[in-house]
């Protein structure tokens, strides 16, 4: 029996891309850098990708990936942006202010409140995912939220999990599971902490990580008969 939920943000409860592209067209022309194509942003959002995967692979900080991200970018796109700093801040807060939840998320959190314990774990910057969490009204649901900037980790680690554990108290493992769309972040580090897997697979993609996935659902209104089964 399933009694503690672990949920990814990012792609997962909320849509990512709605978020990334309204976010640097925004961004673009508030610091006078002219339209950025949907073109421009699928070759940024691919590009931002990598830059997270090999954060979650170990391969760089997260200060590294949220200005390499850029300057690579704007190199690529022969764009010129004198404070890339201030532009990657910019971007941050833009990321909270568009909202669009997949697959009615909003009321599912709410319908589990009481049946499960709901928590939300996210590697997101604090700035974007205390805005989201805020303006989507999905934070005043969780019974608590990591953000991997104040836990210290970042997922997949199994310190970002150990460090969950302890702050929700004692707990069966084995009645835990992470619901997340990222194999290498979510499914991987639930595979870390030795807790069930839940993969949010809405485009059916392939497994190519290698990784334990435990559950697949393709949209989260599945979620509540999955956990009726276990």
């Amino acid at each position: 029996m399933i009694r503690t939920i672990l949920w990814d943000i990012d792609g997962t409860l909320l849509s990512f891309a709605e978020a990334e592209r309204a976010a640097i067209k925004a961004s673009f022309l508030a610091f006078g850098l002219g339209a950025c194509d949907d073109a421009m942003v699928a070759r940024y959002s691919a590009l931002n990708a990598s830059y997270w995967e090999r954060l979650e692979l170990g391969e760089l900080t997260k200060p590294q990936v949220l200005r390499g991200r850029f300057e690579e970018f704007f190199q690529a796109e022969g764009v010129s942006c004198g404070d890339i700093d201030a532009f990657n801040a910019d971007y941050q807060l833009r990321l909270g202010d568009t909202i669009r939840y997949n697959d009615d998320s909003l009321a599912l959190v709410e319908s589990l409140r009481g049946r499960v314990r709901q928590y939300a774990v996210t590697n997101g910057t604090v700035v974007a995912q205390e805005k989201k969490l805020t303006k989507s009204g999905l934070g005043e649901l969780f019974d608590g939220v990591f953000i991997s900037d104040r836990v210290g980790y970042e997922k997949p680690s199994p310190l970002f999990f150990e460090r969950v554990f302890e702050a929700i108290g004692p707990c069966d493992r084995d009645e835990v599971m992470i619901v997340g769309d990222s194999l290498t972040s979510d499914i991987r580090g639930g595979e870390n902490a030795g807790i069930q897997t839940c993969w949010y697979n809405p485009a059916d993609r392939e497994n190519d990580k290698g990784v334990r996935v435990d559950h697949i659902i393709r949209d989260l209104r599945e979620l509540p008969a999955l956990l009726e089964r276990l």
